[in-house]
């Protein structure tokens, strides 16, 4: 299957990839937590785009680095920029979580780890089950034409 994806196909995407987590997380975070689905879904769209905008951010620092550096992209780099950026993204979203939510520090921290515990499966299937039904799409195209 071709890896060649146009700028506005990964922004489509990402896009259904954001829509379809919040879908899932409100109701059940609105659950877990005892709050309003209006505001769990406040929340949960506020921590999407935070975690978007704070992609792009860390991601041109880390790129910027590693260039000036001259650090070669290898699975270490990669484990480095994983733990970074998740935990540049706690630091950011636990004091937001708590301040919208008016709970501790410690429970926002605990609200942060399931949302990002369910993410890793979440994302695995999301993008599996995207590249499968794009390989299928894809292959219909051709035959067609």
């Amino acid at each position: 299957m071709s890896a060649n994806k146009s700028i506005t196909e990964r922004i489509f995407q990402a896009i259904g990839f954001e829509l379809l987590a919040i879908l899932i997380c409100t109701p059940l975070l609105a659950w877990i937590m005892k709050k309003p689905m209006l505001e769990m879904g406040m929340v949960t769209v506020l921590i999407a785009a935070l975690a978007l905008a704070w992609n792009v951010v860390f991601n041109g620092m880390f790129d910027r680095v590693l260039k000036r550096l001259a650090i070669a992209h290898n699975a270490w780099v990669r484990v480095v920029h994983a733990l970074l950026f998740e935990g540049g993204l706690v630091a950011l979203g636990v004091p937001l979580i708590a301040w919208w939510l008016n709970v501790s520090l410690w429970q926002a921290f605990l609200l942060d780890i399931g949302v990002l515990l369910f993410f890793l499966p979440y994302t695995y299937v999301y993008h599996w089950v995207y590249d499968v039904v794009r390989e299928r799409v894809v292959l219909r195209q051709s035959c067609a034409q």
